[in-house]
């Protein structure tokens, strides 16, 4: 399966983590990515989500730039 090679390795990180990264990196210094459906997504969701729900996943990792890092949720 070529989306576990993309994801690994993977550094968990908490709630208050990923917001300290996100303070001391610029914006197009990563990516965030909304694994969820559209229906959630529109409901709510990060600022610059990117939206690739996970049944798409694998067929769509060429709309992530492998070069940043990526916070998925």
């Amino acid at each position: 399966m070529r989306w576990k090679q993309f994801l690994t390795p993977v550094k968990s990180m908490n709630a208050q983590q990923i917001r300290e990264f996100m303070q001391q990196h610029a914006a197009d210094e990563f990516t965030i990515l909304d694994v969820r459906q559209p229906e959630e997504y529109q409901q709510e969701h990060l600022p610059g989500a990117k939206l690739l729900p996970l049944p798409e996943l694998s067929e769509r990792l060429d709309e992530i730039d492998p070069a940043k890092p990526t916070i998925v949720y």
